[in-house]
């Protein structure tokens, strides 16, 4: 999209006040001064209008590397939250958590304003699997596997989980993929079998791995590409 069009669409200037924005020099695209208002920019871009970011209204769907430490919630009083993160967006308190962390726990979370998308992922008759590299404090059980393919009885608990498939790294490495979304449910999938979790990490949402150059705290938009594949 032309750079002046992209400016009379999202920020309420009209056509002909974009190209005097543009060619004053009052716009930044990913932090360069561009001049011409026939440069092409698209949705992923950072635009600016004397130091305010432009953005396209509509929903928007962001991958989080979640560090340890940070609760998934819009605020809290004790703890910095995941949503707090992205305090340089517009409107980021209108933001969600598509599937829940625990504080401790690190990796991909899904965050949108898209309460239909987010829906589509979290429910539990979509059986979305979900991938998670665990740290244990003892050698995994040697039918370990076979107990999470039947499903585990968690306490507190009148049925049993659905299938998971475990693959073990090694005797305290191991990867987990569950369908569905239980109140700290890896950890109590371990304490089932009489284990205990020391470290645990979302590495996938379906077919959506965390990119590996998101430092924790990073975020990144999803592609068109990406957004589809979970819907």
């Amino acid at each position: 999209m032309r750079l002046d069009k992209y400016l009379s669409n999202y920020s309420g200037l009209s056509r002909k006040e974009a190209k005097e924005a543009i060619k004053s020099g009052d716009v930044l695209v990913n932090s360069n001064a561009v001049t011409d208002p026939r440069f092409t920019v698209d949705e992923q871009q950072n635009v600016h209008l004397n130091g305010m970011r432009i953005s396209p209204r509509g929903p928007r769907y962001y991958m989080l590397h979640k560090p340890e430490g940070c609760v998934c919630a819009n605020t809290d009083a004790q703890h910095p939250t995941v949503i707090g993160l992205f305090s340089e967006e517009d409107d980021f308190m209108e933001l969600h958590v598509a599937g829940r962390l625990d504080m401790d726990t690190t990796g991909l979370v899904l965050i949108t304003d898209d309460g239909q998308w987010s829906h589509r992922i979290t429910s539990p008759k979509h059986k979305m699997p979900k991938r998670y590299q665990v740290t244990l404090e003892a050698p995994i059980a040697a039918n370990a596997a076979e107990l999470f393919a039947e499903g585990v009885l968690l306490r507190n608990e009148h049925k049993r989980t659905r299938p998971a498939q475990l693959n073990v790294i090694n005797p305290h490495q191991v990867e987990l993929t569950i369908y569905e979304g239980k109140y700290h449910q890896v950890k109590r999938m371990f304490a089932a079998i009489g284990n205990h979790v020391t470290a645990l990490h979302r590495a996938r949402i379906g077919d959506l791995c965390l990119d590996p150059n998101l430092h924790p705290g990073e975020y990144r938009p999803l592609t068109q590409e990406e957004i589809i594949s979970l819907s």
